[in-house]
């Protein structure tokens, strides 16, 4: 009798492993990314992956010379896997509560994570030392769809963002600043009118980033059209290339906060000021551990 109990056993760990392969294959759409996301070899993947399709009796996969696609079949079990393995990740969650510590899967967008998240982390682990937060940096967009697949817990981002199913809370405005080097000729003003933003060359960050669209949305609502020398991905470059007198640009308030360098000045805008909202974002259907109760509590209470 044990012996069929555990041979049972071995089987249903045995499909719970092939779902989270064929999930990850399914995400990233090819066998060398899924094999080293998996730490597998790839032809270890691609066994399992025959295996599953053996068992199913047809392919979930349209192999490709570089990727590989869901054939309708396919798509039918994506649905189905991720709501199996988010059903058995939020039973263990809920099994494993009455333990003493908690962990937390923080995302954050980059032009967020390295400025508001250190000291904000740093004041709830000392009132919650049992509770371990890793942070995943990442694009809205990305963020997005890892709070929907579960990968992610709770997501500090910024509006505006396009996210059916998830919920979304706001938790502070901040304002933007324009910044230009020390000897520039808007350093001695006091504050600057939006207009004169267009006389400049400006350093901006690149599309992928929402902060551009805030940004973007304030030019057009002021009739400004800057004229962009500079499309970069970090925003700590963004500060340096404005030191280095490429150009002019705008930098949200945290960012500013933390920058002790002399080589940069920040000024208000008269006017319309430019801002953005900074938010939470979670998804409703999953569930939520007390510890995540906790930090969304710490988050709402801190930042109002």
């Amino acid at each position: 009798m044990h012996m069929a109990h555990d041979k049972v056993s071995m089987k249903s760990e045995l499909e719970l492993v092939q779902l989270e392969q064929f999930v990850t294959l399914a995400r990233t759409g090819n066998f060398t990314r899924a094999a080293e996301k998996l730490s597998l070899s790839q032809s270890a993947l691609s066994r399992s992956i025959q295996r599953l399709e053996d068992r199913i009796g047809q392919p979930v996969f349209e192999r490709k010379p570089r990727e590989v696609v869901l054939t309708d079949l396919g798509k039918i079990l994506l649905e189905r896997a991720r709501e199996i393995l988010h059903l058995v990740e939020d039973t263990m969650t809920m099994l494993s509560e009455s333990d003493r510590y908690g962990k937390i899967r923080l995302g954050a967008i980059p032009t967020i994570a390295p400025y508001f998240l250190p000291g904000v982390l740093s004041e709830f682990s000392e009132s919650h030392p049992n509770i371990s937060v890793i942070v995943q940096e990442d694009t809205t967009e990305n963020l997005i769809k890892r709070c929907s697949h579960g990968e992610i817990d709770l997501a500090i981002l910024a509006y505006p963002i396009n996210a059916k199913y998830l919920e979304t809370e706001a938790l502070f405005d901040e304002e933007l600043f324009l910044v230009v080097p020390p000897e520039h000729e808007l350093a001695a003003r006091k504050k600057v009118e939006a207009s004169v933003v267009e006389e400049y060359p400006f350093v901006t960050l690149n599309e992928a980033h929402c902060l551009a669209e805030n940004i973007n949305s304030f030019c057009r609502n002021q009739s400004v059209q800057p004229v962009s020398v500079e499309r970069i991905s970090q925003l700590a470059t963004v500060q340096e290339l404005v030191a280095l007198d490429h150009g002019v640009s705008i930098i949200p308030a945290m960012a500013r906060d933390l920058d002790g360098s002399d080589r940069r000045v920040y000024r208000s805008f008269s006017g319309e000021k430019p801002s953005r909202t900074i938010i939470m974002m979670w998804n409703p259907y999953r569930y939520e551990s007390k510890w995540i109760q906790a930090l969304k509590h710490y988050l709402r209470t801190s930042c109002s």
